[in-house]
């Protein structure tokens, strides 16, 4: 019986891990293409909150926050707030920046 509950623990943990990845790669993507739209060279792409829960259609899932730089001239670099539930991007805050 231990050695069930170590098989379903380790696929939980695996399943977290590609889930998590999975994420990441979709605020990767979407933080390339709110550059593209603002004609901005994009510079990074960090996680700052994540947390398991319940989301707005009623299913557990991934919540989180990413922040992206970009910079508009080369010298200057600015953050903005990528909001997402899973792969779904929710929202975007992006500060007023110099074209």
């Amino acid at each position: 019986m231990a050695t069930l509950w170590t098989f379903i623990a380790i696929g939980a943990v695996i399943y977290l891990f590609w889930l998590n990845r999975k994420v990441a790669e979709a605020a990767n993507s979407h933080a390339a293409r709110q550059a593209e739209q603002l004609q901005v060279q994009l510079m990074s792409v960090a996680c700052t909150k994540r947390r398991f829960g319940v989301l707005k259609n009623g299913k557990p899932g991934i919540k989180s926050e990413f922040m992206f730089e970009f910079s508009s001239d080369g010298e200057n670099a600015y953050q903005g707030i990528l909001i997402m539930e899973n792969e779904m991007l929710k929202s975007v805050v992006v500060p007023p920046h110099k074209i």
